[in-house]
């Protein structure tokens, strides 16, 4: 009897200790991970899974120099890669003792291979670096470069594979780490990362972050300034410079209710935090989905809410792209064709169908445009793209946005919107803190939606084959019939009654601006312009479309060429400034587009940048 129960603890403590060991391991040791072409990391072999970062960021210097400390899990292998890109690689530990790196042969859009001998038993590995004057994803900016012009600012960008350029890491989306890190600064600025944040400025400028949750490199985010924080709720709120600070709180005051919508919509923020911080307006994009603290534009700052979709769509990204991942950057229309799906259903649940529909009407449009630049290359129309030797960055248009957002609503209407919703929360609750890639998408949708519900729907068709099926859904918006009706009837009689433009919300102005038919004339432009006023617009957005507008067709009048060079000196959003630099390029007038350049280059993020560059021909 004795020796059959201590068998039987026995075998409680040791399936008790497997249970244990089970828990605790990370999800990420018992993952098979696929071949990857936008990372020199091997992470079957070894990979790493959680950073401890511990940097100094010196502004006299435009240098971040420090220790990366990574966990790591290995096969048995006695190396590790990482990626690295225009870092000084100065020492690399393996427990604790020196060990041998090298490295590899650099490449122009993915850097260099990091390669560190490591032994079968190696658990930690530590690289002291430093970044360079050529690091992409950092921008650091004067004191004239800020709202406030007291004191110089930082920040990173780095999707899609630019974190390598500030911190050595593996940098692929399907590799998902926890991180900590300690950051110091001037004393008279605050640092902020995508964690858990201090809401003031501390005495010694020196700050601790904590991620608990696993997140790609690309979502590893930082900035550095003069900048405040006011709540909206208990979970929101926004960090600016001082002078913005009320302005953008009373922008962004509906983030707690955009949160409960996207929460009744497709179940818990599992972020604890969402934060907005609005940066200088050279940041490149018109946010970026840092988790916990979305990265922003100033140029949605317009007053009256009106372009406060872009936070909707950064909070979808929430689910869509944070918490469920492209394994891969030829599958990132499952971060953004979800997003966009996402983003419309809160702005209709907060905001009524007519909005929603006008919004998806403009992406509409836009992945015409998209589709009409892009004839000479049909394989970019696909969803799954095949980027392989391209830098992911070419991936990043209204293809995964717009088309991946017009097969989920024509996805919608063919299997009903509850079936829909009911889909979309098993699949962000399944996947969560994961990876996913197309074809477990198409699996994952035959088996608990199309089949399930005996349905048939051309997936393949959508995801695989270039340009627009022909089941595709047709997107109606009254309002915009009715802006199209006064554009016509402008046209015709050169006579616009402006009772009828009262209460035009901004997406209707753009409507209207942007349908302006190719032989328009300067003075029928000059009208419109003295009627509202475009050239002066407080609206980014209608400023841009106007612009864009005036190049294509010669219009001069109101000043708007020196307004076009000082909105181009100015704004460094990429999306503004390719449309502008692509207007002059098509109007020929590219000697007048690279004069501007010049003086505008230097205020431009390498992203946006790089993309001009290219565009206009010049270095």
């Amino acid at each position: 009897m004795k020796k059959a129960l201590l068998l039987v603890l026995i075998s409680i403590i040791t399936i008790t200790s497997c249970h244990e060991k089970k828990q605790t391991e990370p999800e990420i040791a018992s993952k098979t991970y696929l071949e990857e072409s936008h990372s020199y990391a091997q992470p079957n072999d070894a990979v790493i899974t959680h950073l401890d970062l511990d940097i100094d960021v010196d502004f006299d210097s435009q240098i971040i120099s420090g220790t990366a400390t990574y966990n790591i899990e290995n096969s048995g292998s006695n190396q590790i890669i990482l990626d690295s890109k225009f870092l000084e690689i100065e020492s690399v530990t393996q427990n604790g003792e020196q060990t041998e790196f090298e490295l590899g042969e650099f490449d122009e859009s993915l850097g260099q291979s990091l390669i560190i001998k490591i032994k079968e038993d190696t658990k930690q590995i530590a690289i002291t670096y430093s970044t360079t004057a050529k690091t992409e994803a950092l921008q650091w900016l004067t004191t004239h470069q800020t709202a406030d012009k007291t004191n110089p600012f930082l920040f990173t960008q780095g999707q899609a594979i630019l974190t390598r350029t500030w911190i050595p890491i593996q940098d692929s989306p399907q590799i998902r780490i926890t991180y900590d890190a300690t950051v110091k600064v001037p004393q008279e600025l605050m640092a902020v990362m995508s964690a858990e944040n201090p809401k003031e400025k501390n005495e010694n400028g020196v700050y601790q972050f904590k991620m608990e949750q696993p997140i790609p490199a690309y979502l590893i985010a930082l900035a550095v300034g003069d900048i405040e924080y006011k709540a909206i709720s208990d979970r929101t709120g926004v960090y600016a410079e001082k002078s913005m600070l009320d302005k953008v709180h009373e922008e962004f005051s509906d983030m707690e209710k955009m949160v409960v919508a996207a929460e009744n919509l497709y179940g818990d923020y599992d972020w604890e935090q969402f934060d907005v911080i609005v940066l200088p307006p050279s940041f490149p994009f018109g946010g970026m989905e840092n988790p916990r603290l979305t990265f922003a534009t100033p140029t949605v700052i317009a007053g009256d809410k009106s372009l406060t979709s872009l936070v909707a769509h950064e909070l979808a990204h929430s689910w869509s792209g944070n918490l469920v991942t492209n394994a891969t950057w030829n599958d990132f229309w499952l971060n953004e064709g979800f997003t966009v799906y996402f983003e419309i259903r809160i702005m209709e649940a907060l905001y009524g169908k007519d909005r929603a529909n006008m919004l998806a009407l403009i992406g509409r449009q836009d992945l015409e445009d998209e589709l009409e630049a892009l004839k000479e290359s049909p394989n970019d129309t696909k969803l799954k793209l095949d980027l392989k030797g391209r830098n992911p960055d070419d991936g990043m248009n209204s293809i995964a946005y717009d088309k991946g957002y017009l097969f989920l609503r024509t996805l919608e209407e063919k299997v009903g919107r509850d079936n829909m919703d009911a889909f979309l929360k098993s699949y962000f609750k399944k996947n969560a803190f994961s990876t996913t890639n197309t074809e477990d998408f198409i699996s994952y949708l035959n088996e608990n939606l199309l089949g399930k519900n005996n349905i048939t729907f051309n997936t393949e068709e959508w995801i695989y084959q270039p340009g627009i099926p022909e089941n595709a859904a047709v997107i109606e918006s009254d309002a915009f019939s009715n802006v199209e009706k006064t554009l016509e009837e402008f046209l015709k009689t050169n006579s616009i009654d402006v009772a009828k433009t009262e209460n035009w919300a901004p997406q209707e102005w753009v409507h209207f601006v942007r349908n302006f038919p190719k032989d328009i004339t300067p003075d029928q432009m000059q009208q419109l312009d003295n009627s509202f006023d475009f050239t002066n617009s407080t609206n980014s957005y209608i400023t841009m479309v106007w612009y864009e507008q005036s190049i294509l067709n010669g219009y001069h009048g109101n000043n708007v060429d020196t307004k076009i060079a000082k909105f181009l000196n100015t704004v460094g959003r990429r999306w503004y400034v390719t449309t502008l630099f692509s207007a002059f390029a098509k109007a020929e007038r590219i000697e007048e587009a690279i004069e501007i350049y010049k003086t505008a280059r230097g205020n431009y993020h390498s992203v946006t940048a790089n993309t001009v560059d290219e565009m206009l021909g010049v270095k």
